[in-house]
């Protein structure tokens, strides 16, 4: 029997946990429903693989309550995923085919899928074209989550020098900052960029494919960082400074940012 752990010396035991699927927009989600002994609270969070929806384990309750929990999840789980829609790429498995085509600052790269019996995935790069050889007999969902995987990592690694140029340029141009450790594409879904204090900077692969004005503006939001952690109205002073429009460029984020993936 699982143990999630809570805060202090509380722990909460999940004792049932049921899938459940809910349409948004035309979209089917999994969401994973967890009954848990100990919980005085229901709780929302969005997970790797599927929506958490977690509730009090009682040992009579009423369908009218149960009820009421599923309607409250799904009122807050749309209304979480109408602001960011880009939630619904993490639960909906995308699908490529052989000879598909992405176009990146005026380049193109070229998907070419080759079945082999084979135990293992490759991939190889020569000029636009990017071979995938993956095993006769893998499932969809496999399939195309290790597709995603190499597309990202083989196209973040070819735009990775072009990206450092631009922060270096933006650096010069509006913060000066010394000592920029190290610059990272990574694929993620729950942010954009972020930094540490290390001073390295994180930008998320699907970044590459948003206008270069709004790579700028979230490029700009981390450098802005190394002067101030939080995002308090000083920080907002800092981008303001070096972006005056970074708005605009935010609000694509938020209504065009679930396009943007591999």
């Amino acid at each position: 029997m699982p143990i999630i752990k809570r805060k202090g010396k509380k722990k909460v035991t999940t004792k049932r946990i049921v899938t459940k699927y809910m349409d948004i927009d035309g979209h089917n989600l999994p969401v994973r429903y967890f009954q848990e002994l100990g919980r005085k609270s229901i709780r929302l969070t969005f997970g790797k693989d599927a929506i958490l929806f977690r509730v009090p384990l009682e040992s009579m309750i009423s369908e009218k309550t149960e009820q009421e929990y599923w309607d409250w999840f799904i009122e807050n789980a749309t209304k979480h995923i109408r602001k960011d829609p880009s939630i619904i790429n993490m639960y909906i498995s995308k699908s490529y085919q052989h000879g598909q085509e992405y176009s990146i600052e005026g380049k193109t790269y070229i998907l070419h899928i080759i079945e082999q019996e084979r135990k293992t995935l490759e991939a190889s790069v020569s000029g636009p074209n990017i071979a995938i050889t993956i095993p006769i007999g893998m499932s969809d969902e496999v399939r195309n989550k290790s597709i995603k995987s190499i597309l990202s990592k083989i196209i973040s690694r070819d735009r990775k020098d072009e990206v450092i140029r631009r922060i270096q340029e933006l650096n010069f141009l509006h913060f000066k900052i010394p000592d920029i450790n190290n610059v990272a594409l990574k694929y993620t879904t729950s942010n954009w960029g972020s930094c540490s204090t290390k001073g390295n900077i994180n930008l998320s692969s699907r970044l590459l494919f948003a206008p270069q004005a709004v790579l700028d503006y979230v490029i700009i939001h981390e450098l802005a960082h190394f002067f101030e952690r939080n995002h308090s109205a000083r920080f907002w002073k800092v981008v303001r400074d070096a972006m005056p429009e970074y708005k605009v460029h935010e609000k694509w984020l938020k209504e065009n940012g679930h396009l943007c993936d591999f």
